[in-house]
């Protein structure tokens, strides 16, 4: 299979990694995950990622409960950081080298975000995990995962979720639900989907950069994205 796309952005579901797990990051699952991603590097492909975090702390759940908003965001953004260590653990053992540049400067345990130094890191073969999310409060790690792609010139952004796809209801709840095929930017933002938070649609929308949302619990599914096969939900123009 050969790749049909060079750079991509890996949006990553926090939740995702707990597994079958309450809480916190199920090894099994980042070991998987690494493995996922492991097997697009060898084709040549330029991975950039994002991971949220709520499999740890969700900042928008700590308002809700009273917390300041700024100060619930900034325990998620934090919270990322976590994640991304763990994974960036789980790519070196399987041979990938990799860096973690997060939003907030903690230079003790990984990089500062620089986007000139970051497309160096990606044009030298390494995976480049960006944590912290934009490191400001109110923007989401879906805002912050379109931002990166754009920073990146990403070819692609691809949104590792628990479903195949995006629907017009939750298709956990609802077996009725309809699988779109494909959407286009518009169609979220008008229908109202709960794909992406709308700051990101609006961002790649602007940038004409192609979305494609699929399972990330089906082993392959990935590496089919990024070699053009359907797969997923596509979101584009």
């Amino acid at each position: 299979m050969q790749a049909q796309y060079k750079r991509i952005l890996l949006k990553l579901s926090g939740e995702a990694l707990m597994g079958q797990d309450s809480f916190g990051i199920n090894t099994d699952v980042i070991d998987y995950v690494a493995a996922e991603i492991k097997e697009i590097v060898d084709m040549g492909v330029q991975p950039g990622l994002v991971i949220g975090a709520g499999n740890i702390f969700r900042g928008v759940a700590g308002a809700s409960k009273g917390m300041d908003r700024a100060t619930a965001d900034n325990m998620g953004m934090l919270a990322t950081v976590m994640n991304s260590l763990a994974l960036q653990d789980a790519l070196e053992r399987k041979g990938v080298f990799t860096r973690v540049m997060s939003a907030i400067p903690m230079q003790s345990v990984c990089e500062p975000y620089i986007r000139r130094k970051a497309t160096r890191h990606l044009e030298k073969g390494r995976a480049v995990i960006f944590a912290a999310g934009t490191g400001n409060p109110y923007f989401t790690t879906d805002s912050a995962g379109v931002l990166r792609a754009l920073e990146i010139d990403a070819d692609l952004i691809i949104k590792a979720t628990k479903v195949d796809g995006v629907y017009d209801k939750d298709p956990v709840t609802n077996p009725d639900a309809r699988k779109f095929e494909r959407l286009t930017y518009d169609d979220i933002l008008m229908k109202g989907l709960k794909v992406m938070d709308a700051t990101g649609i609006a961002l790649a929308k602007d940038d004409n950069k192609p979305i494609i949302v699929l399972n990330m619990n089906v082993s392959g599914n990935i590496k089919k994205a990024v070699c053009g096969e359907h797969v997923g939900t596509m979101i584009a123009l």
